[in-house]
């Protein structure tokens, strides 16, 4: 997720809420520890992902973004962290941030700002979550070259 077109698109959805937010890319964020008086949600998407050794693409549907939010003083602020895939073929491959979508970027952050509603303002929202636009994954998901799955936290586990 570019971080102008993410920040962009989050104040334009986030705009109807009665406090001020601001959306932040953090690449500290560890699931389970936010500090105190923040709170957590996780919201995900699908994305492609390129291995920087090799070149090889992959897409996965269980992309996790892990958020932390935190309200005072009618100023919010979300810490966003995506959580990031490796080559299964290259041995030594790093970890590599996923590229969402345009078109899947606006349904998550629709979902974070009702994460945000019903952990921030306690409102209940039901159980809608907006879809997004799904790839066709070539392989199954491989929880040995998958973050989320490392911090216990993928669905797919």
């Amino acid at each position: 997720m570019a971080a102008p077109e993410g920040t962009s698109i989050f104040q334009t959805t986030a705009k109807n809420l009665k406090d001020s937010w601001r959306l932040e890319f953090d690449e500290s964020i560890v699931p389970n520890r936010q500090q105190p008086g923040w709170k957590k949600a996780i919201v995900y998407t699908s994305a492609r992902f390129h291995c920087s050794e090799c070149g090889r693409h992959w897409s996965s549907n269980k992309v996790m973004v892990v958020c932390n939010m935190r309200l005072a003083n009618r100023q919010g602020v979300v810490k966003v962290r995506p959580s990031r895939q490796n080559c299964k073929i290259c041995s030594t491959a790093p970890m590599e941030k996923p590229s969402i979508t345009s078109e899947n970027i606006k349904p998550l952050l629709q979902n974070l700002v009702e994460k945000m509603r019903i952990k921030c303002y306690n409102e209940d929202m039901g159980r809608k979550k907006r879809p997004f636009r799904s790839f066709d994954a070539k392989s199954p998901h491989e929880p040995a070259h998958c973050e989320a799955c490392m911090q216990g936290i993928c669905p797919k586990t």
